[in-house]
């Protein structure tokens, strides 16, 4: 297996090519699954998690860091062996909690970031958070604001960089440059979908990127399952969800000779799928999201896999981009 460890972007923290996702945790995978998968992705070297204080909502908010925090508690050097990612934006609702109207809407208010964060530490028994993310662009509230907001927690030790997710271009210039005139260090990393058949980040956010330095952290690298041996699950009868299906027959004739070329190359469709990220130069981690232990060594049996030119010229055949960059992908 392959394994490594990169820079985020220009910056000094060095992460694993793959980012354990911790989604399915709670909701999906039992919790002495997740403990399992983290333990054997340490072993495997994955030192980067990312996480979310919504994550586990199908069951309560705040589940899935729960688990980690209960897995941190283990003891055994499991938090220092972690470089630690989790978001704040999204409305964070349990039981116990009266109606507040910060924490019950979507901002990054510099109260909400401070509140969150703090719920967050909580639920995950950890002093900091390594990467405290914006888990989506929020235009309403000045930069000003929300970087003070983020500042104030660095200053604390509680924070040590901020990443953004879901972001356009713009938003990560805008956010760089308000953040230069603060002194602060800015943004380090963007999350953003990205994979085979949504390139769409290709034309703006991948150079906002490179420009600023920034690592990019694709989420959904399998297309929701679209690229991970789709045809030939359904297939085998194998049950998939009817927005799934529905996009497998609208894309059937990509898939077919998708699913072919990955027959040719020698590796599951999955497993190519990561693979074609991995060799973009501007990808950081993509972030892989285990439901099981199988799927975890699958994943890191991508990075190992090598993809020569012609294969990935036919990728590039197979799911079109969007022509380049802008503004070359569109004008001259």
């Amino acid at each position: 297996m392959a394994i490594e460890h990169r820079r985020l972007g220009k910056h000094g923290v060095l992460v694993s090519n793959l980012c354990l996702g911790t989604m399915n945790f709670g909701p999906q995978t039992s919790k002495e699954e997740a403990f399992a998968i983290m333990d054997r992705a340490l072993e495997l070297g994955i030192n980067f998690f990312d996480t979310a204080d919504v994550y586990g909502r199908q069951i309560r908010h705040g589940l899935t860091e729960e688990i980690i925090g209960e897995w941190f508690a283990w003891g055994g050097g499991r938090r220092d062996a972690v470089v630690l990612a989790t978001k704040v934006y999204n409305p964070v609702s349990a039981p116990q909690y009266l109606p507040e109207p910060n924490r019950d809407t979507r901002s990054l208010s510099a109260y909400k970031i401070r509140k969150h964060c703090e719920g967050s530490l909580e639920r995950l028994q950890t002093d900091r958070v390594d990467i405290y993310q914006m888990h989506h662009v929020d235009r309403d509230c000045p930069w000003e604001e929300t970087w003070t907001g983020f500042g104030s927690l660095i200053g604390q030790g509680k924070v040590i960089y901020v990443g953004s997710s879901n972001f356009a271009g713009w938003d990560i210039a805008t956010a760089c440059h308000e953040a230069a005139w603060l002194n602060m260090l800015g943004l380090v990393s963007e999350q953003s979908i990205y994979h085979l058949d949504n390139r769409a980040i290709e034309l703006e956010v991948i150079p906002a990127c490179r420009h600023y330095g920034l690592g990019l952290i694709p989420w959904s690298p399998l297309g929701g399952g679209l690229l991970g041996g789709a045809l030939e699950k359904a297939e085998r009868g194998r049950r998939s969800n009817p927005s799934l299906i529905a996009r497998v027959e609208a894309k059937r004739s990509q898939l077919e000779a998708y699913e072919a070329l990955c027959r040719e190359i020698g590796h599951p469709p999955g497993e190519v799928a990561l693979a074609w990220l991995l060799h973009n130069p501007a990808v950081s981690a993509p972030i892989i999201g285990p439901r099981t232990m199988e799927q975890l060594e699958s994943a890191a049996r991508a990075t190992a896999i090598s993809l020569d030119e012609d294969a990935l010229a036919k990728l590039d055949a197979i799911f079109p981009g969007p022509g380049g960059e802008a503004p070359k992908a569109y004008a001259w």
